[in-house]
């Protein structure tokens, strides 16, 4: 929808101090270019929503611009609602004090929602990774794609009814492979869907026919993608993989197993988002079946369904399955059955940090008890079976973000403002 954009050197910006011109005579006014000043408001807010630039003084180094453009920047992102800028003075260092910046709060929101195998959880969330009153609900009887989608949504727009905060767009997280750029499911497993569902149309249409409240935008934005996939973007921003430059994050969550990429800072999906399927990796050709028709996949050795089998035990029908199995990791009863299952999982990493030769792995799901219970059990399997693990250990780490599926749902729904933060402005 077209609006005016508004710059840093515009009616609405603070601290309005002139940057240099090039080729101006010595001690002549400085002014801030327009266009480059527009152009620096996305990487100036991602840079404040991953925390990497709690001041002004850290935003200049990071951007590389003067303390006036930075200056400009600030006050513009301030305008649009999207930061505070604190002028009282930061830090005890050397050099002149730094202004604090920190995000609105409460600023704008994006709706973020998650299928799971067995419920739907869905949140408001700010920048920053912040979600605001997580609900869990469980799975509606009609799980066809629509009745589904549109239970999903409908959980969405009460909690944007209850909230006095704009909402911007939805993004939900599916346990299946999602296509690109259509955003079509495949093998959707869990809810018999069949393969091909045009999810992401089916989203939009579902939210577009949502009450979402006066304060949403109009026809907000949706997107959709996998579950893993986001997990991994929410870690690599304010987790477990920050720093990171190749981060392989490998999850099991109620039922599977999924993994995710991210190289210098963005998600490797490859040519249809289909890349990085881990849990189809074979690690027993032996093993137990797997769903896909093969057997001994990492999804049917190393989940909370294998860890059961390994033990001889079965679970509760009537309670999440997940917890169960995490208490289970920690059974000293269960040490041989948490061992094989340990054993499967670093055969698989192995295999992954053969070909893709990350600096980091994040393990998730069920998959951080099974390092909480075993780490040195893991690292050393997969040590022995990867070649670059033989000549240094690359770090294997538990993930730190709660609810990474939603708040990786959240940055898909942020990334067209963080990519263009006058976006906020438009009706």
């Amino acid at each position: 929808m077209p609006h005016t954009p508004s710059s840093p050197n515009s009616s609405q910006s603070r601290n309005p101090s002139p940057a240099p011109t090039r080729g101006a005579p010595p001690g002549a006014p400085r002014r801030t270019a327009p266009d480059r000043g527009r152009a620096l408001l996305g990487p100036a807010l991602r840079l404040i929503h991953t925390g990497q630039a709690p001041t002004r003084s850290a935003l200049t180094g990071a951007l590389d611009v003067t303390r006036a453009t930075a200056g400009a920047v600030t006050g513009e992102l301030e305008a649009l609602g999207l930061i505070t800028v604190d002028s009282r003075p930061a830090g005890g260092g050397r050099g002149r004090p730094s202004h604090r910046l920190a995000l609105a709060d409460p600023g704008p929101a994006v709706l973020a929602a998650q299928l799971h195998a067995d419920g739907v959880s869905a949140a408001l969330a700010g920048l920053g990774g912040r979600l605001h009153d997580p609900v869990h609900l469980p799975l509606p009887a009609d799980t066809s794609p629509a009745a589904l989608l549109a239970a999903v949504a409908g959980t969405g727009a009460r909690l944007a009814r209850d909230s006095r905060r704009r909402v911007l767009g939805f993004a939900l997280a599916l346990p299946n492979p999602v296509t690109e750029p259509d955003g079509t499911a495949l093998a959707a497993l869990h809810f018999g869907w069949p393969s091909g569902t045009p999810v992401a149309e089916l989203f939009a249409a579902a939210v577009a026919r949502t009450d979402l409240g006066p304060r949403a935008r109009t026809a907000p934005p949706t997107a959709v993608a996998n579950d893993a996939n986001l997990a991994a973007l929410a870690e690599h921003r304010h987790g477990a993989g920050r720093g990171a430059r190749h981060l392989l994050l490998v999850t099991s969550g109620h039922r599977g197993v999924g993994g995710a990429l991210v190289i210098d800072g963005r998600l490797h999906t490859g040519s249809s988002g289909l890349a990085l399927e881990v849990g189809h990796l074979t690690v027993d050709p032996l093993g137990r079946p797997c769903a896909c028709g093969n057997r001994g996949c990492l999804n049917a050795e190393t989940d909370t369904d294998a860890l059961f089998a390994a033990a001889g035990r079965r679970p509760d029908p009537d309670r999440p399955l997940l917890p169960q199995a995490r208490a289970l990791a920690r059974d000293p009863k269960a040490a041989d059955a948490l061992a094989h299952v340990v054993d499967r999982l670093g055969l698989g990493l192995a295999g992954l940090v053969n070909i893709l030769n990350p600096d980091r792995i994040v393990l998730s799901g069920l998959h951080l008890d099974l390092l909480a219970a075993a780490p040195d059990r893991l690292a050393a399997v997969v040590a022995e079976r990867c070649l670059w693990g033989r000549s240094g250990r690359i770090p294997i780490v538990p993930a730190q973000v709660v609810h990474a599926g939603l708040v990786g749902a959240a940055e898909l729904a942020w990334e067209p403002y963080l990519e263009d933060p006058q976006a906020v402005a438009a009706p």
